[in-house]
C-alpha cells in the first residue's frame, strides 16, 4: 500500500516539473526586459531624459551631464526606481507563497486581509509619531512604521490563521471571508485614525493609503532589498516543500513535511513581508494576486522557477505601473496604488467567476 502511495505520488509530482517554457530562456528574458524597464523608468518623468543621460550620470564623473539633470537621476528618479524592484519582488513572491500554501489562486496578502492589518499597523504609527518626524527623521522610515506594520500584519495572519484551520485542515473560503471582515475592521479604523489625526498626520495618511513611491529614501531602500533577500532565501529553501504541497497535505505528510509548522513560519514571513512593504510605499494591491498566475502561465507550478520568475515579473508590473501613475496625468502624478488596483480588480473578478464553482 505505501508503495503503491508512493508511487501514485511520484507519478503526479512529475506534473509539476513540466515547464511551458525552460526556465534557461525565460529567466534571462524576464530579466532583460526588467533592466530595460528599470532605464525606462529613470528616463520617465516631467523633465526630459535620454537613456544616454542616465546611462553617463551613473559612470564615475558626470563631465558630460547637466548637473541638474544628474542630481533628478540620483536622488529622486534611481531611488524610486530601485525601491520599485524591492516592493514588488516582495509583493509578488509573498503572494507565490500563499497561492502554493494554500493551494489556491485567491489566496493574496490583500485578499486575506494581511495587507489592511499591516495597514492599520503602520498608520498607527504615523499617526503616534508624526510629531517626531522632524527631529528624527529615521524614526517612521526604519523604526515605528516598519515594526507596527509587522505586528498588524502579524496579528491579522494569526486571527485568519485560527478562524480558517480546524482539526481537518484549512480552509481557504472560511479564511476568504475572515479577511473581508478583517479588512473592513482595518478600513474603519483608518477612517478613525483619519479623524483624530492632526494636519501633518492627516497629509502623510492621505498620500500613504494610496500607495506611492515617491517618497523613496537610501535607508527605506536598504530595509526593503534586506527583507527581499531574506525571504527569497527562506521561500526558495522551502520550495520542494510548497511542491509537495501542491500534491494535498496528507500526500505531503507522507512525504515528511510538517505541514502545519510549514504553514506558520510561512505565514509569518508573509506578514513581514508584507509589512515591510506597506510600511515604505503604502498599500498597493492586486500586484500579489496577478503575479503568480502570470508566473504559472509562463513556466508552470514548479516553485523552484516559479519564486525567481515571480520576484522578476513583480519588479517588472510595479515599475510599469508606476510608469503609467507618472504619464497617465503628466504633469501630475497618480498614486501607483490607483493603477495596480485598475489593473488587478478585473483580474481578480475574472479570477473569481472562474473559481466560484471550487467555493461552494
Amino acid at each position: 500500500m505505501a508503495s503503491k502511495l508512493m508511487t501514485t505520488t511520484l507519478n503526479r509530482s512529475r506534473t509539476f516539473t513540466r515547464q511551458r517554457l525552460p526556465a534557461t530562456a525565460l529567466l534571462p528574458a524576464v530579466f532583460a526586459m526588467l533592466l530595460f524597464a528599470i532605464a525606462s523608468s529613470i528616463v520617465v518623468g516631467p523633465m526630459s531624459i535620454s537613456y544616454a543621460d542616465v546611462w553617463l550620470s551613473l559612470l564615475p564623473g558626470q563631465d558630460h551631464v547637466a548637473t541638474h539633470i544628474a542630481l533628478i537621476i540620483q536622488q529622486v528618479r534611481l531611488p524610486r526606481t530601485l525601491l520599485c524592484i524591492a516592493i514588488g519582488a516582495v509583493l509578488a513572491l509573498c503572494g507565490t507563497v500563499m497561492q502554493g500554501l494554500f493551494r489556491n489562486p485567491l489566496a493574496d496578502p490583500g485578499i486575506i486581509g494581511v495587507a489592511g492589518g499591516a495597514s492599520l499597523g503602520a498608520a498607527s504609527a504615523i499617526v503616534l509619531f508624526s510629531s517626531m518626524a522632524a527631529s528624527f527623521p529615521l524614526l517612521l522610515t526604519l523604526g515605528t512604521v516598519p515594526v507596527f506594520a509587522f505586528l498588524g500584519g502579524a496579528l491579522t495572519t494569526w486571527i485568519v490563521y485560527a478562524l480558517g484551520t480546524d482539526k481537518t485542515g484549512t480552509s481557504v473560503t472560511v479564511m476568504l471571508l475572515a479577511g473581508v471582515a478583517i479588512s473592513a475592521l482595518s478600513g474603519a479604523a483608518l477612517g478613525l485614525l483619519n479623524f483624530f489625526a492632526d494636519d501633518q498626520a492627516l497629509r502623510d495618511l492621505s498620500l500613504w493609503s494610496m500607495g506611492s513611491l515617491a517618497g523613496a529614501t537610501w535607508p527605506g531602500i536598504t530595509l526593503a532589498f534586506s527583507a527581499l533577500a531574506f525571504l527569497f532565501w527562506q521561500f526558495d529553501r522551502r520550495s520542494n516543500a510548497l511542491n509537495a504541497l501542491l500534491l494535498g497535505e496528507a500526500e505531503a505528510k507522507h512525504l515528511g513535511i510538517q505541514v502545519q509548522s510549514l504553514k506558520r513560519l510561512l505565514i509569518l514571513f508573509c506578514a513581514a513581508g508584507v509589512g515591510v512593504a506597506v510600511s515604505l510605499s503604502g498599500v498597493i494591491g492586486f500586484v500579489g494576486l496577478i503575479v503568480p498566475h502570470l508566473g504559472r502561465m509562463l513556466a508552470g507550478p514548479n516553485h523552484k522557477t516559479l519564486l525567481p520568475l515571480s520576484a522578476l515579473l513583480g519588479a517588472l508590473i510595479l515599475l510599469v505601473a508606476d510608469m503609467l501613475a507618472r504619464v497617465i496625468a503628466a504633469p501630475a502624478e497618480l498614486p501607483v496604488g490607483i493603477i495596480t488596483a485598475l489593473l488587478g480588480a478585473p483580474f481578480f473578478i475574472a479570477l473569481l467567476l472562474k473559481q466560484k464553482g471550487r467555493l461552494q
